[in-house]
């Protein structure tokens, strides 16, 4: 990939994985395992990997995940399915992926890939406080699983591997304008010392006794993962999709992307999450500490992954914005702000 030394990223290489994905590839590939398409597909929204809902000759519809190859590791791709299978046999609404002749991971025009059953929902209504009691009880379950053993193969989701390393590679690279580079990783610094000074950063848990516990964690909890059935139908209420960010880390992490509003909002919406949560798990108040530390990770890590991934040509079609000199001054201004952030006092509930 060519630096990003001019007002926008270079332009995408022609040769691209996905570009070898054809309607023909997804439709063959279900066949290799017995399912045959009746011709329908439907690509769903996911940048990382390539999802398409797919329409069999039976009318029943299954979801076809085809893995970014080079993200994950087999093994890693197994430990997702083996927590989300898991989850579903603890009876907790996560959709995990079939198994064909006993497995779950196949291969085929040089993708790996796994097929889910089809659920349908919509996003919860997160200004409901019974709404989020309910996803609160099933955060609660799902970490209640979680807690059960650790992930071997999965990273964590910490300082370094979201920030420090992002940091490095987006400067390694010379990503960041010349322009605003300096601005941009003085203020990056300063907000990674931050960070560093908590839990996340290299296992330090500060004044901690005892240390914060991790658990497996979904990882990516915002609404677009949750599909909401109503509750009038059978099996309404909420059910989780999309493991394939899951890690090792705290629990506040599946918790904080559900709050959003000024202060109070969040206080109220915290609030009812965490009812539904202590139902079946207790939550330690102490990491409410690192919501705002979390929420500078992900901004971080998010230009780095989208700088990794501007090879692939549907990253500068959806995202044509990124990489000029203002984006990365609007990063400067989101970190400068988010330093304040770190600096006030935690949400309370």
């Amino acid at each position: 990939m060519p630096p990003f030394n001019t007002s926008s990223p270079a332009p995408a290489s022609a040769a691209h994985p996905y570009e070898r994905l054809t309607p023909d590839v997804v439709l063959d590939a279900l066949a290799t395992l017995g399912m045959h398409g009746d011709g329908r597909l439907t690509a769903l929204n996911s940048y990382e990997n390539r999802v398409y809902q797919v329409w069999l000759e039976d009318r029943s519809a299954v979801v076809v995940k085809f893995y970014r190859p080079g993200r994950w590791s087999e093994a890693e791709i197994l430990e997702e399915h083996e927590f989300a299978l898991e989850l579903a046999a603890a009876e907790v609404p996560a959709v995990p992926p079939l198994a064909v002749e006993g497995r779950t991971l196949h291969a085929h025009g040089g993708f790996s890939f796994s097929v889910s059953p089809y659920r349908g929902g919509r996003a919860p209504e997160l200004d409901d406080f019974e709404v989020l009691e309910w996803v609160g009880r099933f955060l609660g379950r799902i970490h209640a699983v979680g807690a059960r053993h650790p992930f071997v193969a999965r990273p964590a989701l910490d300082l370094q591997t979201f920030g420090t390393a992002s940091r490095d590679w987006l400067l390694g690279h010379q990503m960041v304008p010349l322009d605003v580079q300096r601005e941009w990783e003085v203020a990056c610094n300063v907000a990674l010392e931050m960070i560093a000074a908590t839990a996340l950063g290299s296992g330090h848990d500060g004044d901690a006794d005892p240390p914060l516990k991790k658990l497996r964690l979904h990882g990516d909890v915002h609404p677009g993962n949750i599909l909401w059935i109503p509750t009038d139908r059978p099996g309404g209420g909420p059910h989780f999709v999309d493991l394939d960010d899951a890690r090792t880390g705290f629990a506040v992490q599946d918790l904080w992307m559900l709050l959003s509003g000024d202060r109070a909002q969040r206080t109220g919406q915290l609030s009812g999450l965490l009812d539904g949560y202590e139902q079946f798990r207790d939550f330690d108040r102490r990491e409410l500490a690192l919501i705002e530390p979390l929420r500078t990770l992900r901004l971080i890590h998010y230009s780095a992954w989208l700088a990794r991934r501007w090879e692939d040509p549907i990253f500068p079609i959806n995202f044509p914005w990124f990489g000029s000199s203002d984006y990365w001054k609007g990063q400067i201004l989101m970190l400068q702000d988010q330093c304040e952030s770190m600096a006030e006092e935690p949400l309370y509930a």
